[in-house]
């Protein structure tokens, strides 16, 4: 875990901070916020690195002065959110999976303090603003294309815990599949870990032997299953297809962005008017904060028709004409 220093942030017009968190030194101007991201994985497992992202994007962009800390465990949490509001920071983001009660005592030890928390349960603080993974809209139209390339009509799905909001992702993507192929059917694993590449990539096998032609990556080392295996992949949160080397693979990805929710985040900071809010919608296709990625080189995969049938519901799903189901439910395997 990175070291937190006192006093690391200076209330001056333009001061030059230096970020031990990456090693980076960065101009900021006193418009900026003071905000801290706190991560229980590696910041290269893809859900934090999200985040991460965002936040950088903000920084750089002069909105926020930025540190982290990453593979905090959940034991530790509660100690290092403390420790980072004892040292002035505006706004922490991070997430209370499994700790949120530790969480909201935080939070309302520090009501100076504005918190952006991945968290299931309720804003049930005017400090403590909860947010989730609802990318569940570009997994239905990802799921079509999948119901429409597949040709023994099994598909794989291969995640990390049945939570809901994994589980919401895989229902979604099945329910795609079904509106335009009635014949598909669906092998579901859960690997009991959110960043173990290897054991993801034993499951796919598993999958292929069974006969699934198409996978769907929730966890990384699914791709390089499919592409040893020579079949088709779909990837979870960020562009798989480019960052994880799925040329070839990766058909697309249900991409989750976080840049318009922490900016509004960052925004209610400054105006001093944060409160306690869901921002599930932040994370919908609605708001940008979800979308389908680019086919890439994969382009020729998908056909007209397909891609024509795709745009049409994305149409109708940012009017507002067509919702995606939220099914938080546990998916099972069909075959």
């Amino acid at each position: 875990m990175k070291k937190i220093i006192k006093n690391v942030f200076k209330k001056t017009a333009v001061v030059c901070v230096a970020l031990l968190s990456f090693g980076a030194v960065s101009v900021v101007s006193a418009e900026t916020i003071k905000v801290a991201g706190i991560y229980t994985q590696p910041i290269q497992q893809k859900w934090d690195a999200r985040l991460h992202t965002a936040l950088l994007k903000a920084q750089k962009a002069g909105e926020v002065e930025y540190v982290f800390s990453e593979k905090v465990s959940n034991a530790d949490y509660a100690r290092v959110m403390r420790q980072y509001a004892e040292n002035g920071v505006d706004l922490i983001i991070g997430e209370a999976f499994g700790i949120g009660r530790e969480a909201r005592k935080v939070a309302k030890a520090y009501p100076e303090v504005a918190f952006l928390m991945g968290d299931p349960f309720k804003a049930d603080l005017e400090n403590y603003s909860v947010f989730d993974n609802y990318i569940h809209e570009p997994c239905y139209l990802m799921g079509m294309i999948a119901g429409s390339l597949t040709k023994t009509n099994k598909i794989g799905m291969v995640g990390g815990y049945p939570i809901g909001e994994v589980n919401r992702l895989f229902n979604a993507f099945m329910a795609g599949a079904k509106s335009v192929n009635s014949a598909v059917e669906f092998k579901v694993n859960f690997i009991g870990s959110w960043y173990d590449p290897p054991k993801a990539k034993e499951a796919s096998f598993a999958q292929i032997e069974s006969g699934v032609d198409i996978l769907f990556a929730e966890r990384a080392g699914v791709v390089d299953a499919a592409r040893e295996k020579g079949i088709l992949a779909f990837g979870n949160v960020n562009d798989m297809n480019i960052e994880e080397k799925g040329q070839g693979v990766v058909v697309t990805s249900a991409l989750w962005n976080m840049d318009n929710a922490i900016a509004h985040a960052v925004k209610r900071v400054k105006e001093k008017s944060f409160k306690g809010e869901d921002y599930r919608e932040w994370t919908m296709m609605a708001k940008g904060g979800a979308m389908l990625a680019p086919y890439h080189d994969m382009e020729s995969v998908v056909s007209a028709e397909m891609k024509s049938q795709v745009n049409a519901k994305s149409a109708a799903i940012l009017a507002g004409d067509y919702t995606v189901e939220i099914n938080d439910e546990k998916p099972k395997s069909s075959f």
